[in-house]
This record gives C-alpha cells, sequence and structure tokens, in this order.
C-alpha cells in the first residue's frame, strides 16, 4: 500500500513510512527496526528545513509516527499531553489498537467533528465497495458521514473474528492514519490549506 501524502514530509519523516503493509487492528508488533530513529527524533528534526508554527500539531505527529510503528505505550505518552481534538484523535486510534475500545470512544468524543472524517467517509465508502463485505461491515457504503463510533464496534468485531472484514478495516484504519497525519503535519508547518 503506498502512502497517500498530501504534504511533502521532510526527509527524516520520509524515511519512517515505509512500511507497505497497513498497520494491524490490534497492538501489533513494535518495529524494532526504527525504534533508535524514533527515539531521536525531535519536532524540529521532523520538520527540518521548515520551522514548526504549531506546537501542538507537532507532537502529534511524532505520537501519529510511534503508532505508525507499533510503538502504543510511546504513541500514548505523547498524545495523552496533546489537549487539542488531534491530539484526542490519536488517543482514540492509540485505545482503539490496544484495544480498548471503550476508551477509544470516550477519545473519539473529545475530537468531535473532525476535519478528516469527511475525506475519511469518502475513502471509507471506496475501499469497501471494492470489498466482498460481511453484513458487519455495509454501512461504510450507506453512511451519510463519517462515524468513529461505528468503526470501533467494526474494528472489535474483526478482532473477536465475528466479522471477515479485517483487511478493509486495516486499509481504512491506514487511510485514517495518512488523513490525520498530512492534517497535523500541514499544521505544524502553518500550511492550514
Amino acid at each position: 500500500m503506498s502512502f497517500h501524502k498530501s504534504v511533502a514530509v521532510s526527509a527524516v519523516v520520509a524515511e519512517l513510512l515505509v512500511n507497505n503493509e497497513p498497520m494491524p487492528l490490534g497492538p501489533g508488533r513494535p518495529n524494532q527496526d526504527y525504534e533508535q530513529k524514533l527515539r531521536a527524533l525531535t519536532a524540529e528534526a521532523a520538520f527540518a528545513p521548515r520551522q514548526v508554527r504549531d506546537h501542538d500539531m507537532a507532537p502529534a505527529c511524532l505520537a501519529g509516527l510511534w503508532l505508525y510503528h507499533n510503538f502504543l505505550d510511546e504513541s500514548h505518552q505523547i498524545s495523552q499531553a496533546i489537549e487539542t481534538p488531534a491530539g484526542s484523535y490519536w488517543h482514540g486510534i492509540l485505545h482503539r489498537r490496544e484495544p480498548d475500545f471503550d476508551n477509544a470512544k470516550y477519545w473519539f468524543r473529545r475530537v468531535g467533528k473532525h476535519a478528516v472524517f469527511e475525506p475519511l467517509h469518502a475513502a471509507a465508502r471506496e475501499i469497501a465497495g471494492g470489498d466482498k463485505l460481511h453484513a458487519s461491515a455495509k454501512f461504510l457504503t450507506t453512511q451519510s458521514a463519517w462515524d468513529p463510533f461505528a468503526f470501533v464496534d467494526l474494528c472489535e468485531a474483526c478482532l473477536n473474528e465475528s466479522s471477515p472484514c479485517v483487511q478493509g478495516c486495516r486499509q481504512i484504519q491506514q487511510r485514517e492514519w495518512e488523513l490525520l497525519f498530512d492534517f497535523c503535519y500541514r499544521r505544524a508547518i502553518g500550511d492550514q490549506s
């Protein structure tokens, strides 16, 4: 799966975005090959040569990068300190993957309506439309707006093996990560588009 970037990321970040497989729905195994690079990464280095303009969004990107490589504890430590909808969003994804579904829903309530919901809704509909869907996932093609709570429930069903649409959910989750990361990266460098 290729990474859908809408913003040119720094060379340091581009090196960290090389995984071709969608992230697991569950916690996964930390990608030890990237741990040292992630530990050494600062907000300034992640955006160089650009300057950080939004000092809440820069750590949100770092939380996302740790999550991308399945370091849930490190991502959690960062995201829980970010008192913004984006921080809550990363926190919600993290708890959905732990899995701690009730806690994920708590954090998604704190997100409210987010700017990535509209493109995520369209992406989920497209991904789900290409799959032979189990009845538990049909709502993805008919819902009128993105429903993060319904997606949490679907991920829970997949992890409990009561829904055979794991691959589709992983693809949607990957697209969600990409959209949120792009959103945070743009805001971090002062690009409000």
